[in-house]
């Protein structure tokens, strides 16, 4: 089969797929004709591809016809992507629907990080083709100023995450009032659960005894592909400790230079600037999010007093395995998450560490 009979076979089957299973909508929801790129970054399996969904069916329900429709995910191992192969999809479409205007059509492309020089394809999609675009990608650069650059301010961003606690509720059908004796002890229950196992959505859905495969099936998705072979690094352990060792050290600022230190004594030869460099690459991939030091306007943070957070305390539990009196961890870790989503600039979120010490600090930029 040829790349492009492939990429037809892929268009109609997610075309025939919207709609076909219930969908939990989540806390956040995406614009449909806003005429600006619709950028969404978060970490695998957090829900992005549903979001998506949702999107394509609040399209249909307006009275969109699916043939208008183009959604692509370009998470297949069985295409090489290049520019030639990315200009295939429109190629196949065309060919697929050729009485369709694509500037009156909607594309969704899924997980566009894995092909690579997607920036200019998707501005150029944009731009002469159809404006109608929405993308998602599991890695964090999709928000960052180069892209940005790169989209040339057509962009609106949003970041997606695993569930939040009151969003884990909603996925199992169970009341939030706290004043039911019943309520409060189910949802007390339910907390315990969210501490230990995190809030990817499938984990939250699936029979508690699969949670173990599934959440170590995203690890090692997560380290392997999109860290070690992605980033090509060498030799693989030097990802593993280093993640163990933040994992380990959740809540507390991070030393990169002792990890690196501890590698060098067991014969690892890696640079410095390689020991800083896979901490930005697990920033990257979503795995750990950093808290930097509240500081004044001279004062300034250094990387010795960054404190890394895991995206998520079920891939926190099936990395370093069930330790003891690791329940406060897990519960700064929550909140963190629960903070880190509600910020929107020009607010930050520091920790402070001076005469006394504050787990979070919310402030403005014009108050530092």
């Amino acid at each position: 089969m040829t790349d492009k009979e492939l990429i037809k076979q892929l268009i109609t089957s997610s075309q025939e797929r919207i709609g076909d299973k219930k969908i939990v909508p989540r806390s956040i929801s995406l614009p449909i004709d806003s005429s600006k790129i619709i950028s969404v970054a978060g970490v695998r399996r957090c829900g992005k591809s549903m979001l998506l969904q949702l999107t394509m069916e609040k399209l249909i329900e307006k009275g969109t016809e699916r043939s208008r429709i183009l959604f692509f995910n370009f998470d297949d191992e069985r295409i090489t992507w290049n520019s030639e192969t990315l200009d295939i999809i429109l190629v196949a479409y065309r060919e697929l629907f050729p009485y369709n205007n694509l500037r009156d059509c909607y594309i969704f492309f899924d997980e566009i990080q894995m092909a690579s020089g997607w920036q200019s394809f998707v501005r150029r999609v944009y731009e002469d083709i159809c404006p109608n675009l929405f993308i998602t990608g599991s890695n964090s650069q999709m928000l960052s100023s180069e892209i940005a650059s790169a989209l040339r301010g057509r962009s609106l961003q949003y970041e997606e995450y695993p569930l939040s606690f009151v969003e884990m509720c909603r996925f199992r059908n169970i009341n939030t009032n706290v004043y039911g004796d019943t309520s409060r002890a189910r949802l007390s229950t339910l907390m315990d659960e969210y501490l230990e196992w995190g809030g990817f959505p499938e984990v939250v859905l699936t029979d508690p005894s699969l949670r173990q495969k599934i959440l170590s099936d995203y690890y090692y998705v997560m380290i392997y592909r999109d860290m070690v072979e992605h980033f090509s690094i060498n030799p693989a352990f030097v990802a593993r400790y280093y993640i163990r060792r933040v994992m380990e050290n959740v809540t507390k600022p991070t030393s990169v230079s002792k990890i690196y230190n501890e590698l060098k004594s067991q014969g690892i030869s890696i640079s410095k600037d390689r020991a800083y460099t896979l901490a930005d690459q697990c920033e990257d991939i979503y795995l750990f999010l950093p808290l930097y030091r509240y500081t004044n306007s001279v004062q300034r943070s250094t990387k010795s007093d960054t404190k890394f957070y895991c995206i998520d305390n079920g891939l926190r539990r099936i990395t370093l395995k069930p330790q003891s009196n690791d329940n406060g961890k897990n519960l700064e870790n929550a909140v963190f998450l629960h903070l880190y989503r509600q910020i929107e600039m020009p607010c930050k979120l520091n920790y402070f560490k001076g005469v006394g010490e504050c787990d979070f600090v919310v402030s403005r930029d014009a108050d530092v």
